[in-house]
């Protein structure tokens, strides 16, 4: 399995979570398979989201896509707080 990790600050999380969910389509059209969202526990005003894809292809088609036209607008990316930092691992042991 390859993952998408993205890490960034928000301004609001129901305004991103309202984003997050009309992109459903978009995740499912770039082969996210399954996601997960985290905030840590002592900073409610930052995320960490991992994407799942089947391929590192695919990962990298969404993150570029991201990194040029979804994060370079402010308007495409209502409740982000803050310049995204994202990383694709691939897992090599899982229990």
């Amino acid at each position: 399995m390859t993952t998408l990790r993205i890490e960034h600050p928000i301004t609001d999380y129901a305004t991103w979570r309202n984003a997050f969910e009309q992109a459903a389509p978009f995740r499912e059209q770039a082969g996210v398979r399954s996601y997960r969202i985290q905030r840590p526990v002592d900073d409610p005003d930052y995320l960490m989201i991992d994407l799942d894809f089947d391929d590192v292809a695919s990962a990298e088609t969404l993150l570029s896509v991201l990194r040029d036209v979804i994060w370079a607008s402010p308007e495409a990316s209502p409740g982000l707080g803050g310049q995204p930092q994202a990383r694709i691992a691939e897992t090599v042991e899982a229990s």
